[in-house]
């Protein structure tokens, strides 16, 4: 066993400059990597199509998995305890194929966990993975010290951390996921992502799609090598020293396999009712165009972070990577037998299908989507305090013979904070995308989007409060942002996750 100094050094932040070392200069490890790759787009993500060697099943031959609640492990007056280990185990993803997972509680996806607003929950991850890891609550509202910095790691020896999290937030899909530094994507990659639920009562008197009726669907692709083992383009398939992907990879890596909750192009038998879908895309570097074919189409009732004031009807929806939908779909107009397919029309072949709903019985319903939701707080010009500007680009600058991403041409370094926001503060960040296509994530504050690509509304899919916003390649958004919660610093970055990894990052500083 490696010493924890040499762990972190080789694992947690391997790609970071030393000081005084240009983010132009050249070095070790061209041969590996060489320039890195042109910028490249396919099926309308940025990022190249990796081909699976194993034989793939039919779409719509397996059933669709829920991930299992997880059960906490104690509770008292304020608090909910819940305890998960990541650790690897073999599963069943392609019928008659064995796969190797990196998982939470050795499943994947990792359970999932429902919180009550109001109401703290602590987490205690152990680590039985032969790597360090970070946990991030994806939409949470988060002290630094919990919110999964990527230097901030759990090493395999050290026994076990606690993230806590207070709660005190809207009724949200939210999710987690690992968030280690220059390994994010290989580790999500390997299954380490899960749903957290948080519920309230406001919402629950509304009467929407509840139970069985609400299901919350994960997308991903994946490619899979002859054996039936994940395939990924890992420079250091380790990911114990060098990071990063191959050249042609480095704009991302977009799997040919679609998978929902685990399952490749699975199907689900639904009743004459409406159902509640909490759409999470949890793909490294695919987005999505989705629509339902056969279908009566999409109701938002959700975003990000929450409800919407009111419903918005959808005939298709763009997801980029970490965004959350949150939809009805009302299968009443349809008969048994009728069959309605989620499809992609960002893909082709096999990555144009997703999941498909079967109509299997009658029932009755007594489920509403109101007219309205709920009432939700509209951030004003006349708040903002300070207006920033940030390009996010592949390229700019180089350091071991890697073409890095950058943020305002200068790659990540966790000791440099280019925004020190005071606590309370509303500002408004003008964020730039280049080369390809880029999702925003910013941690800790959500933000309500007021314009795109020069238009001053925030396009069909942008309403409400989010934490990434979809930038095409070119593409331009005008964000308020409020700094509220608590103190410290958090990053925001790209989410496609090759991207991160090479560096496409910074920090920011509530004070």
């Amino acid at each position: 066993m490696l010493s924890r100094r040499a762990l972190f050094r080789l694992g947690g932040a391997a790609l970071v400059l030393p000081a005084g070392l240009s983010a132009c200069s050249g070095g070790d490890g061209g041969a590996l990597i060489g320039a890195g790759g042109a910028n490249s787009s396919e099926e309308g993500s940025g990022g190249a199509l990796l081909t699976s060697e194993a034989p793939l099943p039919a779409p719509f031959t397996v059933a669709l998995a829920v991930p299992p609640v997880l059960r906490p492990v104690r509770k008292d007056a304020g608090t909910d305890y819940y305890e998960i280990t990541q650790k690897a185990a073999k599963v069943e993803i392609l019928p008659g194929l064995r796969t190797e997972i990196w998982g939470y509680e050795g499943i994947f996806p990792g359970p999932t966990i429902v919180s009550r607003r109001g109401r703290r929950t602590v987490v205690t991850h152990r680590n039985e993975l032969p790597v360090p890891v970070a946990v991030h609550l994806h939409g949470g509202r988060t002290a630094p010290e919990h919110d999964g910095y990527p230097t901030d790691v759990i090493l395999p020896e050290d026994g076990g951390r606690e993230y806590v999290y207070a709660m005190e937030q809207r009724a949200a899909t939210l999710w987690y996921h690992d968030h280690r530094m220059d390994f994010t994507g290989p580790q999500v990659y390997r299954g380490l992502a899960g749903f957290h639920l948080i519920q309230d009562d406001a919402e629950e008197a509304l009467g929407l799609p509840s139970g069985k009726r609400d299901i919350p669907l994960m997308i991903l692709d994946r490619s899979f090598a002859a054996d039936g083992s994940f395939r990924y383009p890992s420079v250091d398939p380790t990911l114990m020293k060098t990071p990063g992907v191959t050249g042609p990879y480095m704009s991302g890596v977009l799997g040919d396999c679609i998978l929902v909750n685990g399952t490749p192009w699975p199907v689900l038998d639904v009743s004459t009712a409406r159902y509640r879908f909490r759409l999470l895309n949890a793909s490294n570097a695919r987005r999505y165009r989705l629509r339902l074919d056969g279908g009566p189409g999409f109701i938002q009732i959700g975003s990000d972070h929450g409800l919407l004031p009111a419903p918005i009807k959808h005939e298709t929806l763009d997801i980029a990577q970490a965004e959350r939908f949150d939809v009805v779909v009302d299968f009443s107009g349809h008969r048994v037998g009728d069959e309605i397919t989620l499809v992609n029309d960002h893909g082709s072949g096999g990555t144009a299908q997703v999941m498909r709903f079967r109509v299997t019985r009658q029932e009755s319903d007594d489920s509403v989507v109101p007219d309205r939701l709920a009432d939700v707080e509209t951030l004003s010009d006349a708040d903002v305090t300070v207006e920033r500007e940030f390009t996010f680009a592949r390229g700019g600058a180089h350091a071991h013979g890697m073409t890095l991403s950058t943020v305002n041409g200068k790659p990540f370094d966790p000791e440099t904070i280019v925004a020190r926001p005071e606590l309370g503060a509303t500002e408004r960040w003008i964020i730039r995308s280049q080369n390809v296509e880029h999702p925003i994530h910013i941690h800790l504050a959500p933000f309500q989007v007021v314009g795109k690509d020069g238009n001053d509304d925030p396009g069909p899919f942008n309403h409400g409060w989010k934490d990434t916003v979809n930038l095409d390649s070119g593409g331009r958004a005008e964000i308020l942002i409020r700094f509220d919660g608590y103190r410290g610093k958090y990053v925001f970055h790209c989410h496609n996750l090759e991207h991160e990894d090479m560096m496409m990052m910074a920090n920011f500083e509530v004070v």
